[in-house]
């Protein structure tokens, strides 16, 4: 048996209201088990040149073991980018919800790559790592966008396209609160509802508030970003899809929330906040707010600034 390495890579928020497809950040936080909300990946390194999913554990679902695997087809990107003829083994467990807005797929190819080169030696740094993180993304989505990926592997929140990932700076002291409704939302649906033309107007308003978002992050101008953490083009294609998704927002926004809108394609709804303590209080009404609806929720709170994939213990995994 080849040397092996273990890493995790925490859920994420895609979008952030302002940046479809290219703006997110990392969210790290402990869920209900007491284990950070996250995938965590061990990497074997094989004799065998093939890259195989070895072990899946954590959800009962019937994922692909093959180059459909996001883990898998990220770390095959690796491995031929660093011309080498070694194979690896990849357990993966599942620490994620799947169709939850959360970045369940991405977070597996994230935390395979940052593993695998750990097992290698670390032969490239941990940003370098992005563009084969991005191909596995992929391999779930059928285009490589970042918005999970990229705060996923750096942390924080991160700008991303197809050939950069950069973190960005925030206003100190800020928190997320996200709640995830026991209702998934397939992506595939979500992208569906985003075929309609959008008025001239709105893409206007979108580029004044992504703009404002850059500023305020830059400047840490918090009545800015309350002005900017807004969406007006995907939000309103895609708020019909999750009951009861308006008194959530509503409901965050009651508790001072900077903004609040979908997180990545859906379900899970976010808010920012400038404490952590009226991110907790307003996490409890945005659930009660799913309850009204007749959904069940799960609810987490974690810095805006969270850490990215690292290396972990496989113990509480896999053993």
């Amino acid at each position: 048996m080849g040397a092996n390495a273990c890493a995790l890579a925490p859920a994420g928020v895609g979008n952030v209201a302002v940046g479809f497809d290219l703006i997110g950040m990392a969210l790290d936080c402990v869920g209900t088990d007491g284990q950070t909300l996250g995938d965590c990946v061990r990497a074997t390194l094989s004799a065998d040149p093939a890259v195989q999913v070895r072990m899946l554990s954590g959800l009962d679902l019937a994922l692909p073991r093959n180059q459909d695997n996001t883990a898998a087809r990220a770390v095959r990107a690796m491995l031929q980018a660093l011309d080498l003829q070694c194979g690896v083994l990849l357990d993966i467990h599942k620490g994620i919800p799947l169709g939850s807005g959360l970045g369940g797929s991405a977070a597996s190819a994230v935390a395979a790559v940052v593993a695998t080169n750990a097992a290698l030696g670390h032969p490239l740094p941990l940003a370098d790592l992005y563009p084969f993180a991005l191909e596995g993304e992929c391999a779930a989505s059928g285009a490589k966008h970042g918005d999970n990926v990229g705060p996923q592997l750096i942390g924080g929140v991160a700008f991303t396209n197809q050939s950069h990932c950069i973190a960005l700076a925030t206003p100190p002291g800020l928190f997320c609160a996200v709640v995830h409704p026991d209702f998934v939302l397939e992506t595939k649906r979500a992208r569906a509802a985003l075929s309609e033309p959008y008025p001239i107007a709105a893409f206007v308003q979108q580029a004044d508030y992504l703009s404002s978002f850059l500023l305020a992050l830059q400047r840490h101008d918090i009545e800015l970003l309350r002005h900017a953490l807004k969406d007006v083009l995907v939000e309103p294609k895609r708020a019909g899809l999750i009951p009861g998704f308006y008194d959530v927002k509503a409901a965050a926004l009651t508790h001072d929330a900077i903004g609040s809108s979908i997180s990545g394609a859906g379900p899970s709804v976010f808010a920012w906040f400038e404490t952590q303590a009226t991110a907790e209080q307003a996490a409890i009404a945005m659930q009660s707010a799913f309850a009204k609806a007749g959904l069940s929720s799960s609810r987490y709170v974690a810095p805006v600034q969270g850490r990215g994939a690292r290396e972990v213990n496989a113990t509480g995994y896999f053993d």
